[in-house]
């Protein structure tokens, strides 16, 4: 009699996305449109000439894109744009994207936006799984923050992230800090936002783009914000991490998380999880570098994902150890050409 050998069934091994120097990429970025209706003074010019609309990819080729790489093993999903919710229709993608969360496929579906249109779509988001977002906020005063975002209301900002906030989202607030024009509000800034449970993240503005003014003019290190905040308050170094770049402490004052993204002063490189990509179905390997990947002819020129996947394939294996931004007086021009508002933020 043959002994019976029972046998386990074969478990299919996580998808994984691997770049050449060993990092798993696992955060992917979308802009959903690089039109915007602010005009931020950091990240473009007042007189912006946007893609014609030919050019952007359908919801429907950005909801097939998206799952492409969520099949190779992306767990993290950042809508952004210019800003996302001007884009129309935004929430058929966001509903259609909702089913790989519900498979747990993906963990964590989310958006950065400037908040002004969160107001009429935050429920809306909620019941499409979005439980954190990031508002972008450089300012608690009405008059500099209409000087610059040129075109901005705060008020509809304020109303838009209590509406988050009141569907159940959580709200990080993130500030560009901009030497002589928001550094008098870091304590303020800090203290309104743990005051109304947010968390809140201060970034060196980036050589992206040419924009009217200079960016040394601009310019202020995170470290000398860090410098400037621990004049008011303790801040006790923690291990808290969202997947994104900033590095969080949390403050003995407020009992708040504070976080420092430092794409200038001290990259991060080496831990970059992170590929970017713009409405036109162009993927960044890295922000601060040109190289790209064209995935919007191999995802119109076929019904099925073999070339798109191929062309993924490819795109990260040249994906570089590190960015080379620089700003200083000597160099009169953007790192890159292209706008944040183009590459996403």
């Amino acid at each position: 009699m043959l002994d019976t050998v029972i046998t386990k069934p074969t478990v299919k091994p996580a998808a994984r996305i691997i770049d050449p120097f060993g990092r798993t990429i696992n955060y992917l970025r979308v802009s959903v449109t690089d039109r915007c209706d602010f005009r931020c003074v950091y990240c473009m010019s007042e007189d912006m000439t946007f893609l014609p609309k030919q050019d952007l990819l359908t919801l429907e080729e950005l909801d097939r894109l998206c799952s492409a790489f969520i099949d190779k093993g992306v767990k993290r999903l950042r809508i952004t744009g210019g800003e996302p919710l001007v884009r129309r229709d935004i929430m058929t993608l966001f509903k259609s994207l909702s089913r790989h969360l519900n498979t747990g496929s993906l963990e964590e579906l989310t958006l950065t936006t400037n908040g002004s249109q969160l107001a009429k779509y935050a429920k809306e988001l909620r019941n499409y799984g979005i439980k954190r977002i990031n508002v972008s906020l450089d300012t608690l005063n009405a008059e500099k923050f209409r000087t610059l975002t040129r075109w901005g209301d705060l008020k509809k900002v304020l109303e838009g992230i209590e509406a988050a906030q009141n569907a159940g989202i959580k709200v990080k607030i993130n500030a560009v800090a901009l030497k002589d024009v928001n550094e008098d509000e870091f304590i303020p800034m800090i203290k309104w936002a743990h005051g109304h449970g947010m968390d809140i993240t201060f970034i060196e503005v980036m050589p992206l783009g040419e924009i009217e003014s200079a960016r040394i003019d601009q310019y202020m290190p995170v470290s000398a914000v860090r410098s400037q905040i621990e004049q008011s308050m303790t801040l006790r170094e923690i291990d808290y991490k969202t997947g994104g770049p900033a590095r969080y402490v949390e403050s003995e004052q407020t009992g708040g998380r504070i976080g420092f993204i430092t794409p200038m002063t001290h990259n991060f490189c080496e831990s970059c999880n992170r590929v970017r990509i713009t409405c036109t179905g162009t993927l960044f390997m890295c922000l601060g570098q040109e190289d790209a990947a064209d995935l919007r002819t191999p995802l119109r020129i076929s019904h099925n994902n073999e070339l798109l996947n191929q062309a993924i394939d490819a795109a990260i294996l040249r994906k570089p150890k590190g960015h080379d931004f620089v700003i200083d007086r000597t160099i009169n021009q953007p790192a890159v050409a292209r706008h944040m508002s183009q590459t996403g933020g």
